[in-house]
């Protein structure tokens, strides 16, 4: 069943599919923009922590090596 509408109404219809389309499309970059957002917010997050670990190891190894080095000297 194929119906017939009038140019008016196909004009509306292709507008309407124009918009349609382009309100996805940006629905669809924001959606790539929020996850490009949270893999960066969760690498900067594993980069700190991993900073801190490596400083908190390298902080307990100078406090050890100066330890062993007073306990030399005494």
């Amino acid at each position: 069943m194929t119906e017939t509408y009038s140019k008016s109404r196909q004009q509306a219809e292709i507008a309407f599919g124009n918009i349609q389309t382009q309100f996805f499309a940006k629905n669809k970059a924001a959606e790539e923009l929020e996850s490009v957002a949270q893999s960066r917010e969760a690498k900067t997050l594993r980069l700190r922590e991993a900073r801190l670990a490596r400083e908190l190891d390298d902080r307990a190894s100078s406090t050890s090596a100066l330890l062993v080095k007073r306990a030399k000297a005494s």
